[in-house]
């Protein structure tokens, strides 16, 4: 969403690494720069002028004149005022005290509201919650079938009374006997926050009739809604890719209906991004979500702190960890440390649970956008392809239980069967098994700490210095000079054949013997303890 406007940063803070000092010309230069980028992003015209006057002031002051790296405190600063605009903090949903919670979405038609209802729910859903969807827009033509369709997915119950439109027509139809209406969405709107109550569901999520354009109709309905059922909520879905339009759209629904919180929906577009960094410094309320992506999981608290990261190519390894800690299941991670530890061979039953669990977090592509510094590398993100997994578990899959943990007993005749099974070639299978062979190796050698680890890992307890086997010591070479060597020959022959001397009594007794313990006196010591001592 963001690639153009980070590319055009991050070029734009190359240019000053390196100067020790920054003149009002470099910082006019930057601002300048940083204008463009927002303008190009499709950003409102009053959020740029607002933004680069602030970032100016700032740089101008004496938080850079005095830095020690006045390059690294410019975008220090860029980065805090883009956390800004965004909306400063973290907003969560507020919960009514009472029960149900009810939630009010309003947008355009097309913006995205009922697969966000579905998501919304489904997220509540893993909070613990009991949501309800209630199916009000009775105006788009099959909405309250579609509603039904994304409850069915999330696992959500939906309360639709009146099926709506039906036939594709408009809201109100000429049946030659005068007008009919396909329902009133105020009374549905109120009868499910009855039937919350009944059936004693915790959040009820409304979704509303979007129009193609703002007008006074679509505004005095939700406005209506919202009198009637009185919502804890109100939030703004908007299509992320709406450009300069944004602006406009917001502002009405803020007069209109004032919502509390926005939506961006399709963040994972290749739209320019503007929509996000105006809607909130326009409207003043905050950006609450994002939704990222088709499925019911697709959909994010929004950070503002994070998503400024993102933007400046920082990076967003907390959202990272997060969605790690959800995916990853605490007995197969402790399973896996096991095995780690005891030098256990990683069988392709353990490679089918690591990668369902890679998947469960989403993308892997946008997974590896979230690290630092992966702008740079967008054209090989581009042309990476999530579906090498699903070839590689085809391979996998097609493997018998006893394949699978005893790779090595994969045979030619056993491969030809594994390719056919997948609808692959030999040679991909091969492939398969010859790098797998060598992730073995790698964790084995990790485990030991040794020389084919990590560099400077340390080796696991017990594994020998740095975990490697003890070497026997070599054995000290013979001299070059034949009337030396032959000296030294018959001195180790001296040693040889001489009778062993006693040792005293610094690891022997008192008595010569070659028993430490000869001299212990077994009275004096702690009782119990003379088992240890053996047979003297």
């Amino acid at each position: 969403m963001f690639a153009s406007l980070s590319d055009r940063l991050t070029a734009t803070f190359k240019n000053l690494r390196g100067k020790g000092r920054l003149s009002e010309s470099d910082v006019n230069a930057t601002i300048r720069d940083i204008r463009l980028a927002l303008l190009d992003a499709d950003v409102a015209l009053p959020v740029v002028k607002r933004f680069t006057s602030r970032v100016r002031e700032r740089a101008l002051g004496s938080e850079v004149s005095q830095a020690l790296n006045p390059a690294q405190q410019v975008v220090k600063i860029v980065n805090e005022e883009l956390v800004g605009i965004l909306g400063g903090q973290t907003r969560q949903l507020q919960l009514a005290k009472q029960p149900p919670t009810v939630i009010l979405l309003a947008g355009l038609q097309g913006s995205g509201k009922t697969t966000f209802a579905g998501k919304l729910g489904h997220r509540l859903k893993e909070q613990g919650h009991t949501p309800v969807l209630v199916a009000a827009d009775l105006q788009r033509p099959n909405a309250v079938t579609q509603l039904e369709v994304v409850g069915e997915r999330a696992g959500l119950p939906v309360f639709a009374p009146e099926r709506g439109n039906m036939g594709g027509h408009d809201a109100v139809l000429d049946s030659g006997e005068g007008t009919r209406s396909f329902g009133d969405p105020v009374a549905v709107s109120r009868m499910g926050i009855e039937h919350a109550r009944a059936k004693q569901y915790d959040v009820v999520i409304v979704d509303t009739a979007g129009r193609l354009a703002v007008d006074a109709d679509l505004m005095q309905q939700a406005a209506d809604i919202r009198d009637a059922v009185q919502p804890d909520e109100v939030l703004f879905v908007i299509d992320a890719m709406i450009g300069q339009a944004a602006v406009e759209t917001a502002q009405a629904f803020h007069d209109g209906v004032a919502f509390t919180g926005v939506v961006l929906s399709k963040l994972d577009g290749d739209a320019r991004g503007g929509a996000a960094l105006s809607v909130a410094e326009i409207t003043g309320e905050p950006i609450m979500f994002a939704s990222v992506g088709e499925k019911v999981t697709d959909i994010e608290v929004f950070h503002p702190d994070r998503m400024a990261s993102r933007i400046l190519d920082m990076g967003d390894v907390l959202t990272l960890i997060e969605q790690a800690e959800k995916a990853f299941d605490k007995r197969q991670a402790e399973e896996m440390a096991r095995k780690f530890l005891a030098e256990e061979d990683f069988t392709f039953e353990d490679f089918l649970e690591q990668m369902n669990a890679i998947k469960r977090m989403g993308s892997l592509k946008s997974m590896l956008k979230m690290m630092p510094g992966m702008q740079g590398m967008r054209d090989q993100l581009d042309a990476f392809d999530d579906r090498e997994f699903d070839r590689v578990e085809a391979m996998v899959r097609s493997m018998t239980p006893f394949e699978r943990t005893h790779p090595k007993q994969i045979n030619g005749s056993r491969r030809a069967r594994i390719a056919k099974g997948s609808g692959v070639t030999v040679t991909d299978v091969n492939q398969l098994l010859e790098r797998f062979g060598q992730a073995q190796k790698m964790m084995k050698s990790m485990a030991r700490g040794g020389g084919g680890g990590l560099p400077g890992m340390p080796g696991i307890p017990g594994k020998g210095k740095r975990g490697r086997p003890q070497q026997p010591q070599r054995k000290k070479s013979k001299s070059g000079n034949p009337a030396k060597r032959a000296a030294e020959e018959r001195a180790a022959l001296e040693r040889a054949s001489a009778p062993r001397q006693p040792s005293g009594s610094s690891f022997g007794g008192s008595d010569g013997s070659a028993n430490p313990l000869a001299d212990l006196d077994p009275s004096n010591l702690p009782k119990g303890f003379e088992k240890f001592l053996g047979k003297g």
